[in-house]
């Protein structure tokens, strides 16, 4: 199919209108509309829509590989059952929220089933992505996946698992993601890298610009020595001191293996470029800081073997759409030419 790089991009449905089929495609779009389990505000279940809708306004010119748009990709539809589900799953995990908010606890029988039901259909979702994935790797695809909230990408990460011996993930976000369930939800996406680390082929957690953490999470960081963090007070210390990003990055990159998943919680940028998402923390990463941390991983070798982008949450206008969209073009167009050298 004719694409013309100068013309406006065609509202088809698929991300950035590149509308290939799956079965052409090298990179495929997988998006999950849900954020049953958000702790603070919530809206990220419509962020890969919110992401879509923007996601023609970016010009498809890359100034690192200026062709690379020309590698086919496809966009899966964003599923209205799974939509559904959300919705109504997400007023039970309120009520559990407002019990324990009241002075309850998770071992109170008041929201027992509600607890109940939410951590089942926590654990159908979390197959549902291993099978979506599964299918996809077995053909040779690349998939990036877009949130929802940050503990949809599970299944994914189990699902590369069984195809790569061995992996390491790059986390960029303001959370460490380590608890051990969050709120009585054991699939929390407070606890998305805790369960990561449960599967055996990832042997490294880079985290880089974390800056809100609880105790637990602290000293499973300093005890497990599969994590490095690399939070944010550390990074701007060290920059008011004359060190620089560059220098940084080398020392980020150097503590990956060969085969990355990028795990991206847009949270993990200044809060300027996700005003809507969740949970947002000041601080972080400037937008062009996270992008040239990116493209040095490339740069060093490492081969992209997949990632998601999550907790992009709509607000009153397509700022954050906007930003998720150029955020996914980068990442997917860093995933294909890390591949590209193989």
């Amino acid at each position: 199919m004719y694409l013309d790089p100068n013309n406006v991009s065609e509202f088809n449905g698929h991300f950035f209108g590149l509308s290939s089929s799956v079965e052409e495609a090298n990179l495929i779009y997988l998006s999950i509309p849900w954020d049953v389990t958000t702790s603070y505000g919530e809206g990220t279940a419509k962020g890969a829509q919110a992401i879509l809708e923007a996601s023609y306004e970016p010009e498809w010119y890359d100034f690192d590989y200026p062709d690379i748009w020309q590698v086919p990709r496809a966009t899966l539809p964003i599923s209205s059952e799974i939509a559904q589900k959300n919705q109504k799953l997400r007023s039970l995990a309120q009520k559990v929220i407002q019990h324990l908010e009241n002075g309850g606890t998770t071992d109170d029988e008041a929201i027992a089933k509600e607890l109940q039901t939410v951590n089942q259909a926590s654990i159908e979702l979390n197959d549902w992505v291993y099978q979506q994935a599964q299918q996809l790797i077995k053909q040779n695809k690349l998939m990036g996946l877009i949130g929802g909230d940050h503990s949809v990408p599970l299944g994914y990460m189990k699902a590369l698992a069984e195809h790569y011996p061995s992996y390491g993930i790059l986390q960029i976000d303001a959370h460490a993601d380590l608890r051990n369930g969050y709120e009585g939800f054991i699939y929390s996406h407070a606890s998305i890298m805790y369960h990561a680390l449960q599967i055996p082929a990832i042997t490294h957690l880079i985290q880089v610009g974390i800056r809100d953490v609880c105790q637990a999470e602290i000293e499973l960081i300093q005890t497990d020595n599969r994590i490095v963090a690399f939070d944010d007070w550390q990074l701007k210390d060290r920059a008011f001191a004359g060190i620089t990003w560059a220098q940084q990055c080398q020392e980020i990159i150097a503590k990956l293996p060969p085969l990355v998943y990028i795990s991206f919680d847009i949270d993990g940028l200044s809060p300027e470029f996700c005003p809507n998402t969740g949970t947002p923390v000041p601080g972080g990463l400037q937008f062009n800081e996270a992008i040239y941390l990116l493209c040095e991983v490339v740069k060093a070798g490492k081969t992209i073997i997949g990632f998601d982008l999550c907790e992009v949450a709509p607000g009153n206008d397509e700022w954050d759409g906007n930003v998720g969209a150029r955020l996914l073009y980068k990442l997917s167009n860093l995933t294909i030419a890390s591949q590209q050298r193989h």
